[in-house]
């Protein structure tokens, strides 16, 4: 007699599954979250080949896309809205610098990961109010990790040190 596999596909569509994502905020949401009462005025940004060499040289993080997503804000400061890497999908983010180039808030818009969401706690996200480019951002010195969300922690401390560098170099430099 032959062996019953038939536990097999069940099995096999139920890896395949992706995670649901978990959608937070739209981006207009974050807008009015971390810069309430204020207009924002979509500005374009291509970076030059140049901008991306002295991000990247600035933050020690890769600059993914030449394409920013950023908004003036009409009381001062600028919103940019990425993405970075989580475990195995992106997770958008909205981080907010106030006009002198501190980060004014941060926001996760989505989460699609199957665990590691502790990166949407707010006590967790205000560890990056305040920081400047150039402060010190490395995992478990001077931003606590989450246990269970290593990866997520670590990418987005290094987006929001390279969105620091792009804010810098791309925006408030011109």
């Amino acid at each position: 007699m032959k062996p019953s596999l038939s536990f097999l596909p069940l099995a096999a569509v139920a890896c395949a599954v992706p995670a649901q994502a978990a959608v937070y905020l739209t981006v207009q949401q974050a807008q009015g979250v971390l810069f309430p009462g204020a207009s924002l005025t979509p500005v374009t940004v291509t970076l030059t080949a140049d901008q991306v060499a002295g991000i990247e040289a600035d933050s020690g993080v890769s600059v993914r896309s030449r394409q920013v997503r950023a908004w003036k804000a009409s009381t001062g400061g600028w919103l940019i809205v990425d993405e970075v890497l989580g475990k195995h999908e992106f997770i958008p983010i909205a981080v907010a610098f106030d006009r002198h180039g501190a980060v004014r808030g941060v926001e996760i818009l989505e989460y699609r990961e199957s665990y590691g969401d502790g990166v949407r706690d707010a006590a967790w996200r205000a560890q990056f109010t305040g920081k400047r480019r150039g402060a010190p951002l490395t995992l478990d010195a001077d931003i606590r990790n989450i246990a269970g969300a290593t990866l997520s922690s670590r990418h987005i401390t290094d987006g929001v040190k390279r969105l620091l560098s792009t804010h810098a170099i791309a925006l408030a430099a011109g």
